[in-house]
């Protein structure tokens, strides 16, 4: 297929998770034999941060406004597939202009999706409308589970289907000659909702436990937390994720509220820590199961107790099992080939349901 993707973001990584998302699932369809184009709003935050400037795998072309879209019109005019995603700048005239002029099936990535709902519940949402929503013929979403049926049933989308982040294994995979550095670290850019989680989780365990190690690393985190005995790091490119992953014993996967509301909203940082071969704690959330079997694929934990638990009394034969199995479980159905394989298979069932 000819396809024309316009993103948030593909180039660089820094405080968001669409870059990796989208480099992922470029590069699956790319080696499926897909030509891909993909359409980057040229902005000073991503410009000045930029970690991947140039992808060696289809081709990446920046704009500076609107209007310049009509550079590509005749490319977006042959494309089989059009994906606008989440959060894209003036992405309700973007829509708008692709459901007019687009002949081929023009399709909606929700990398945000539980954000989107809330947005469009409360007027707020400056990337979508309910208008739009139920305009494109395919609503990709990074939320599975119960929302798929909200889309479909409650705001009239003709086709949601989930397309969730994924890992790429050549990139992520175990290092048996790293040394462990910290028993527990967490990679993410702050979140207030997602504060709490991190402070029962990490910083409580950090603070019950002196010879403990803890690193959390990610942008955005405010002046004012007292880190105590936990390591500080800003930002960590995703060249280096392997790297950070594999210097912990454990690494924690903290779930933002509105994720955990919706339920089966994985983040790409479990698939690529699982990819490592580093067992994950995570938070609990409706739908884990659907990705990982708690206890034997990633620990599940509620409280502090259940981290130190973990950290200081499990035999080293059960983790590295638990980080085997979590690798395991990414190499068989979350790499970025599954989810190029997975929009294939949308496609063509989309563009049958037009046919008929």
């Amino acid at each position: 297929m000819r396809i024309v993707i316009l993103g948030l973001t593909i180039t660089s990584s820094w405080g968001n998770g669409h870059a990796t998302t989208y480099r992922g699932l470029v590069r699956g369809l790319t080696r499926r034999g897909h030509e891909v184009l993909f359409l980057e709003r040229d902005r000073p935050w991503y410009a000045d941060n930029r970690d991947l400037p140039a992808a060696p795998f289809g081709d990446t072309q920046l704009y500076r406004s609107v209007a310049e879209l009509d550079r590509w019109a005749a490319q977006i005019a042959g494309a089989d597939l059009v994906i606008l995603g989440s959060y894209v700048p003036d992405g309700i005239d973007i829509g708008r202009r692709l459901q007019r002029d687009a002949p081929g099936l023009v399709a909606f990535y929700d990398i945000d999706t539980p954000v989107t709902l809330a947005a469009l519940a409360d007027g707020s949402c400056d990337y979508l409308t309910p208008e739009l929503l139920r305009g494109y013929g395919l609503y990709l979403s990074f939320t599975g589970g119960p929302t798929l049926t909200y889309l479909e049933r409650t705001l009239g989308a003709p086709a949601a289907r989930a397309l969730y982040c994924s890992a790429d294994p050549e990139v992520y995979r175990p290092d048996p000659d790293a040394a462990a550095r910290w028993d527990l670290g967490y990679l993410g850019t702050y979140s207030p909702d997602r504060q709490p989680a991190l402070e029962r989780l990490l910083r409580d365990p950090a603070r019950a436990w002196a010879a403990g190690r803890f690193v959390v690393a990610g942008p955005q985190y405010p002046d004012g937390i007292a880190w105590g005995s936990v390591t500080r790091m800003e930002h960590v490119a995703p060249d280096a994720h392997r790297a950070f992953y594999t210097a912990q014993r454990f690494t924690l996967n903290v779930t933002r509220a509105d994720m955990v509301r919706r339920g089966y909203s994985p983040s790409v940082r479990l698939f690529e820590a699982a990819c490592c071969g580093v067992p994950i704690i995570s938070d609990a959330w409706p739908g884990l199961d659907a990705f990982f079997h708690p206890g034997t694929e990633i620990i599940v934990a509620d409280t502090a107790a259940d981290v130190l638990a973990a950290l200081r009394d499990m035999p080293e034969a059960r983790r590295q099992a638990i980080g085997a199995a979590g690798r395991a479980r990414v190499l068989a159905a979350h790499t970025g080939d599954h989810r190029a394989a997975e929009l294939e298979a949308y496609v063509h069932e989309a563009l049958a349901r037009v046919a008929a």
